[in-house]
C-alpha cells in the first residue's frame, strides 16, 4: 500500500483549521503525473493506493474541471497491478452524487467514504465555518449506502468548540448512533494559534471539553465495535498486508491503512484458500466470523488477485 498525493494546501477556511495559512491555496497535480506516478508504484510492488489532499473532491476544480477526481479514479484503478484505490479526506459539502456514482460503483475503487463531519450540530458547524447538519450528514450516507450497502464509512468529529451546548452534544450522540460508521476519530478542542476559533466567545471550561470528550469517545468505541459486528456473515475483500508468526492480517475494502481496524484470515474448515500459500498483496474473498472491536476475524474462501511472487 502506499499514499499517492493529489494536490496541496486547500481552500477551505475552517475556523479551527490553520492549514490554509501555511499550505496555501488548494493546487491540484496534473492527472497525467499523478497516473504516472501511479503506474511506477505499481510497477515496484504496490497493489493499493490511497489517493490524498487536504479535500480530494475539489480535485481538478483549479484545473477546468471540479468532476476530475470521477474521471480519474477509473484511470487509476485500471492500472495493471493495481487492484484498490482508496479515495480519502472528503468533504461533505463537496461529495457530489456523480462521485459516489463512481466510488460505489466501479470496479477497483474501494467504497470506502472518509467523511470530514466534526459535528453534527448545524449552530456548531456554522460556528466552525462548516455546512450540514444532523439531518444532512445522515441522508448523505444512506445515498451511500443505497448504492453499496456495506460501503466503509469514517469521520473524525471535535467536541467543546466554542460555544457548543449540552444540546448540541446530544445532537451529535443523536448524529453517531443513527450514522453507523466503522470509525470514528474523536478529538477535543483547544485553541491553535492563527485560526479564527482561538478569538471566538463561549470558550468551554477544560474540565467540561474533558467530560464530552470522555463521553463521545466511549459511546464511539461501542458504535463502533457494533458495527464491525454487524460485518458478521458478509463477505469482504482482504488486501493481505503482513504474515508473522503464521498469523494472516489484511484490511477489507472499509479499513484504511493504521486507521480503520483490520482483518485477521483464519483457516477454513475444509476448502477455501492455504493460510500458509498467501503472500503479502495478496488480495482473497473472505466470510467475517467475528469481531474484536473494529478488528475482524474472516475465512478466506477464494483468490481474488496472487501479489507476483518475489514482489516484496
Amino acid at each position: 500500500v502506499a499514499s499517492l498525493k493529489l494536490a496541496s494546501g486547500c481552500d477551505r477556511r475552517g475556523a479551527f483549521c490553520a492549514i490554509p495559512s501555511f499550505r496555501g491555496a488548494f493546487v491540484s497535480r496534473p492527472p497525467d503525473e499523478v497516473l504516472a506516478e501511479a503506474e511506477w508504484l505499481a510497477r515496484s510492488g504496490v497493489r493499493e493506493l490511497v489517493l490524498v489532499s487536504e479535500n480530494s473532491p475539489s480535485y481538478g476544480k483549479d484545473l477546468g474541471d471540479p468532476r476530475l477526481l470521477e474521471k480519474l479514479l477509473p484511470q487509476l484503478a485500471a492500472v495493471d497491478g493495481i487492484v484498490r484505490v482508496r479515495a480519502s479526506y472528503l468533504q461533505p459539502a463537496e461529495t457530489r452524487p456523480g462521485l459516489i456514482e463512481v466510488i460505489c460503483g466501479t470496479p477497483g475503487v474501494a467504497p470506502y467514504f472518509d467523511l470530514s463531519f466534526q459535528h453534527s450540530s448545524e449552530s456548531v458547524l456554522r460556528r466552525m465555518r462548516r455546512f450540514g447538519s444532523t439531518e444532512r450528514f445522515l441522508d448523505l450516507l444512506g445515498t451511500i449506502r443505497s448504492l453499496a450497502p456495506e460501503a466503509g464509512a469514517r469521520s473524525n468529529v471535535i467536541v467543546g468548540f466554542p460555544g457548543e451546548t449540552r444540546a448540541d452534544v446530544e445532537q451529535l450522540v443523536r448524529f453517531l448512533s443513527a450514522a453507523r460508521l466503522d470509525a470514528i476519530g474523536v478529538f477535543d478542542y483547544s485553541d491553535e494559534e492563527g485560526t479564527e476559533a482561538a478569538t471566538l466567545p463561549g470558550k468551554v471550561s477544560a474540565a467540561t471539553v474533558r467530560r464530552r470528550y470522555d463521553r463521545i469517545s466511549a459511546l464511539a468505541d461501542e458504535l463502533c465495535a457494533q458495527r464491525a459486528e454487524e460485518r458478521v456473515g458478509s463477505t469482504v475483500e482482504v488486501l493481505v498486508d503482513s504474515i508473522d508468526g503464521g498469523v494472516v492480517e489484511g484490511r477489507a475494502a472499509h479499513q484504511a491503512p493504521e486507521v480503520d481496524g483490520s482483518t485477521t484470515l483464519v483457516a477454513p474448515a475444509t476448502g477455501g484458500v492455504d493460510l500458509a500459500a498467501l503472500r503479502p498483496g495478496d488480495l482473497v474473498r473472505a466470510t467475517v466470523t467475528g469481531t474484536e472491536g473494529v478488528d475482524l476475524y474472516a475465512v478466506p474462501e477464494a483468490m481474488i488477485s496472487a501479489a507476483p511472487r518475489g514482489a516484496g
